[in-house]
C-alpha cells in the first residue's frame, strides 16, 4: 500500500469514501498515534468501512510560523511507512496551502470530514485542534459530529511516568540525550538516517574509524556518545554514535558521527540508518590523543554490552505507557 498524495480540494477516491478516520500531523507515529490508529481501525470495522489516516504536507507550522518551526522526527516517507505499518487501509496526504489554513472549524468539518471523505466516524485524541488557528477542540468536534450523524471518538491521554505522550514531549527528551525515555514513548527506538560525507579522518588514525552523517532530515538528538545499532544494506552493526562538537582537537562544529563494530569497508557517500539505544556518557575535552583512545575503548567496550543485551531482551524492560484520566 502507498500513500495517496491529494490536494485538499481534490475529489477523493472512492475507496476511501465513507469509513473511519483519523486526522493529525502523526510526527514520530508515537504510542499515542498508535493508539489512534488502533480506534480507528475498530471503528471501520463497526461501520464495515476502511481504515484512513489523513496526515499533512506541508507541516502547518512551516506555512504559519515558519521562525519557530521545530525539527520533525521523521520524514514524511518515514511517517507513511510506519502508518502503513499499522494495517490501516489507506494513508492519505493532504497538501496543504493558506487557503486551507483559513478554513474555520466547521468549514473543515464539512469540506475535509463530512462531505469531501464522507467519514462515518472520526477519530481524535485528547489535544486534538482543527481549523483556523486551531478553533475547534474535541467538544465541537462532538457537536458537528451528531449534526451531520457523523460518530465521533475521543481516545484518552496515553500517559508515561504520569505524563501524556506527545511529539513536543519526545523531542524534549531526545535532545536531552534521554533516548530510552523517547523509545518508551515512541515504541521502538529513534531513528535518524543520513548520507556519509568524507571528515578529518582522525577516527580512523585513532584505529576508530567513523561514519561523519550529513544530508540528515530529523531531529538529531543532544550532544554526548551512545550505544546504536546502525543499518545499512539489509545488515546491521552494533556501534558508538558520538553527536557534538571534537573539544580535543579545537573543533566546535556540531558532527554525527558514527562508529561501526565489526565493520570493514568503504561507506563513502552510503545511506545509513541509526537506531539509538542508550546514552553512554556527555561529550567532553581529552588531554590529548592517548587519553581519547583510552576513552574510546571504553566507549567501544560499552556500546557492545549494550547491543548484547539488547538482543538478549534484558534490557527492554521499558515501562509501559498507560491511558490517563479525562
Amino acid at each position: 500500500m502507498a500513500a495517496i498524495h491529494l490536494s485538499f480540494d481534490e475529489p477523493i477516491p472512492t475507496d476511501c469514501l465513507g469509513g473511519a478516520a483519523t486526522i493529525g500531523n502523526f510526527d514520530g507515529v508515537h504510542r499515542g498515534h498508535q493508539e489512534l490508529i488502533a480506534e480507528t481501525i475498530r471503528q471501520a470495522r463497526n461501520f464495515n468501512g476502511s481504515a484512513i489516516a489523513i496526515t499533512f504536507d506541508p507541516h502547518p507550522q512551516q506555512l504559519l510560523r515558519p521562525e519557530s518551526f521545530q525539527p520533525v522526527l521523521t520524514t514524511l516517507a518515514e511517517r507513511g511507512r510506519l502508518l502503513e505499518g499499522l494495517k490501516l487501509d489507506h494513508v492519505v496526504v493532504l497538501r496543504i496551502t493558506p487557503e486551507f489554513l483559513r478554513l474555520t472549524a466547521r468549514e473543515f468539518f464539512d469540506r475535509i470530514i463530512s462531505k469531501g471523505f464522507q467519514a462515518r466516524a472520526i477519530v481524535e485524541g485528547f489535544n486534538f485542534g482543527f481549523g483556523r488557528g486551531r478553533e475547534g477542540d474535541g467538544a465541537l468536534l462532538q457537536k458537528l459530529g451528531e449534526e451531520a450523524g457523523v460518530a465521533v471518538a475521543l481516545v484518552g491521554a496515553l500517559e508515561f511516568e504520569g505524563k501524556p505522550i506527545a511529539t513536543s514531549r519526545i523531542r524534549g527528551e531526545l535532545l536531552a540525550g534521554n533516548v530510552v525515555s523517547a523509545a518508551a514513548m515512541l515504541g521502538r527506538p529513534y531513528r535518524l538516517q543520513g548520507k556519509v560525507g568524507v571528515g578529518q579522518k582522525r577516527g580512523q588514525k585513532l584505529g576508530f574509524p567513523t561514519a561523519n552523517l550529513g544530508e540528515i532530515a530529523t531531529l538529531v538528538p543532544g550532544n554526548g556518545v551512545y550505544a546504536v545499532r546502525v543499518h545499512h544494506e539489509n545488515k546491521s552493526w552494533p556501534g558508538a554514535a558520538n553527536i557534538g562538537p571534537n573539544p580535543t582537537f579545537g573543533e566546535q562544529e556540531r558532527k554525527a558521527e558514527v562508529h561501526l563494530i565489526g565493520f570493514q569497508g568503504d561507506l563513502y557517500g552510503a545511506s545509513l540508518t541509526v537506531d539509538f539505544v542508550e546514552r553512554i556518557r556527555d561529550t567532553r575535552k581529552f588531554s590529548g590523543a592517548v587519553e581519547l583512545v583510552e576513552q574510546l575503548n571504553r566507549d567501544v567496550a560499552a556500546a557492545s554490552r549494550v547491543a548484547l543485551a539488547t538482543e538478549s531482551g534484558s534490557s527492554c524492560g521499558t515501562p509501559t505507557p498507560k491511558f490517563g484520566g479525562r
